[in-house]
C-alpha cells in the first residue's frame, strides 16, 4: 500500500495558465488555493503525485501539481507532466464521429454493417446486423466488453509484450461468437469493444488512422498540444505510474523502466481511450467541448442526447461518449473518468456554473478494489473551489 509518508509534497509553480487581465487577483488567489488543496490531498491520501486544473467560464485555465512524477528518481510532478488519460479518450472519439456526421460523411442512424459489414469477422459480432453507430456511441449495442473477459485478461501479457501496433480486430475477436447482452438499443452496458469499432468506422470514412482524424479536427485546431496518441511504450514527458502490488495484471508496482519506457504497450487500449495528456489540456478540452465551442457546426444536442444507464437511477445518463449526472448538489455534470494500469484521470464540467475541473493521478492503487474515495472527494473539492470563486 502506498502511504503518505513515502512521498513528500512538491510545490509546483503555475505553468502556462491562461490568465486574463480582468481578474488577476482572483486567478492568483485561485492558483494559491488550488495548490493548497492538492497538497492537502497528497498529505491525506499518500499517492505518488497528481496534477489538477480548473477552467473558468471565460477560458482561464489554472493548474497545479504535487508530489512526484518518478518516486525512485525523486522527480517532481509539474503541471506539464503527462499521464495516460484512458477512457477520457472516448470523448475525442465520439466528438470525431459527430464531426463526421456534421460533414455529411456518416449518420448516427447508420447500421454498423453499412460501414464494416464486408469484414470477414463481422458476422461473428453480437447484434452484428442490428446495432447502429448511435448504439455504439451510447454503449447500448449489447456488446460485451472484451477488457473484462477472462480470455482477454489471460492474453494481456502476450498482447502487451511487443512494440508493434495492436490490431483492433485482434481485440474485437474476443467478443466474436459471444451472445449479446441484450437486443441493440434496449439497455446499457459499457463496452470498450464498441469504441474500437467506432475507430474502424472513422478510418473507413476518412481513409486515415482514427488518431489522425482526432488530431485534424480537435487537437490541432484547439491547440491541445500536450495531448497525443498513447500508441507506443516511449511517451515523452510521461509520469511513471504505480500499481498496487497485488494488481490483477501481474505487473510490477512501477509501470516503467529507469528510462521511463512503459513495461507494457499502451496501444492495446486503441480507440477505447488512446491518449496521453495533461490536466491542463483535459480541462481546456472539457471547457470547449461541453461549452459548445469545440466545432463550428451545432453539436451539443447530439452530444448530450442521452440514454439511461440504469432504470432505477434516472439521474445517471450517457450521451455520445459522455456521462451525464442530472441531479447533483452542484447541478448537472458532464464528463468522463479514465483508468488504466497505474493512472486515474477525471474530467468534469458543471453546466450551471460553466466551470470545468480535471485531474490526473499516477497510481491506481485503491481504485479497482473500491477501497479509496480519493477520486470523488477530489472531484467535489475542485468543483467547490471553482464555483465559490466565481463572481
Amino acid at each position: 500500500m502506498i502511504r503518505a509518508g513515502h512521498f513528500p509534497a512538491i510545490a509546483a509553480a503555475l505553468v502556462g495558465a491562461f490568465l486574463v487581465m480582468a481578474f488577476p487577483t482572483r486567478a492568483d488567489d485561485m492558483q494559491t488555493g488550488l495548490q493548497s488543496l492538492i497538497d492537502g490531498f497528497l498529505a491525506k491520501y499518500g499517492f505518488p503525485g497528481a496534477t489538477v486544473a480548473i477552467a473558468l467560464p471565460d477560458g482561464t485555465v489554472i493548474v497545479a501539481a504535487t508530489g512526484l512524477a518518478d518516486v525512485e528518481a525523486g522527480t517532481p510532478m509539474t503541471p506539464d507532466s503527462r499521464m495516460l488519460a484512458a477512457s477520457i479518450g472516448k470523448t475525442f472519439v465520439a466528438a470525431t464521429v459527430l464531426a463526421l456526421e456534421s460533414e455529411g460523411r456518416l449518420s448516427r442512424d447508420d447500421l454498423l454493417a453499412d460501414h464494416l459489414g464486408d469484414r470477414a469477422w463481422f458476422g461473428g459480432l453480437p447484434n452484428a446486423r442490428t446495432m447502429t453507430i448511435g448504439h455504439l456511441l451510447h454503449h447500448s449495442a449489447g456488446l460485451p466488453d472484451h477488457v473484462y473477459l477472462p480470455e482477454f485478461q489471460g492474453s494481456w501479457a502476450q498482447l502487451t509484450a511487443g512494440d508493434a501496433a495492436v490490431a483492433p480486430e485482434d481485440l474485437i475477436g474476443f467478443v466474436s461468437g459471444q451472445e449479446p447482452l441484450f437486443e441493440a438499443g434496449t439497455a446499457w452496458a459499457y463496452s470498450d469493444t464498441g469504441y474500437l469499432l467506432l475507430g474502424l468506422v472513422i478510418e473507413k470514412v476518412t481513409g486515415a488512422a482514427w488518431q489522425e482524424a482526432v488530431r485534424a479536427r480537435f487537437l490541432g485546431p484547439l491547440e491541445l498540444s500536450d495531448t497525443f496518441p498513447s500508441d507506443r511504450r516511449a511517451l515523452p514527458g510521461l509520469a511513471i505510474g504505480y500499481l498496487a502490488p497485488d494488481n490483477p495484471f501481474g505487473l510490477p508496482e512501477r509501470t516503467a523502466d529507469a528510462e521511463g519506457r512503459l513495461l507494457w504497450n499502451p496501444a492495446v487500449e486503441g480507440a477505447g481511450g488512446g491518449f496521453a495528456s495533461t490536466s491542463r489540456d483535459l480541462a481546456l478540452w472539457g471547457h470547449l467541448l461541453f461549452g459548445g465551442k469545440a466545432m463550428a457546426a451545432p453539436y451539443l444536442d447530439r452530444l448530450l442526447d442521452p440514454v439511461p444507464v440504469a432504470p432505477d437511477d434516472p439521474g445517471v445518463l450517457y450521451g455520445s461518449g459522455v456521462a451525464i449526472y442530472t441531479d447533483t448538489p452542484r447541478g448537472p455534470v458532464y464528463g468522463h473518468g479514465g483508468w488504466i494500469p497505474g493512472y486515474v484521470s477525471s474530467l468534469r464540467y458543471y453546466a450551471d456554473h460553466g466551470v470545468t475541473v480535471a485531474f490526473q493521478i499516477n497510481t491506481d492503487a485503491g481504485f479497482l478494489d473500491g477501497t479509496s474515495d480519493l477520486a470523488p472527494a477530489l472531484e467535489a473539492a475542485l468543483a467547490d473551489l471553482a464555483i465559490k470563486a466565481l463572481p
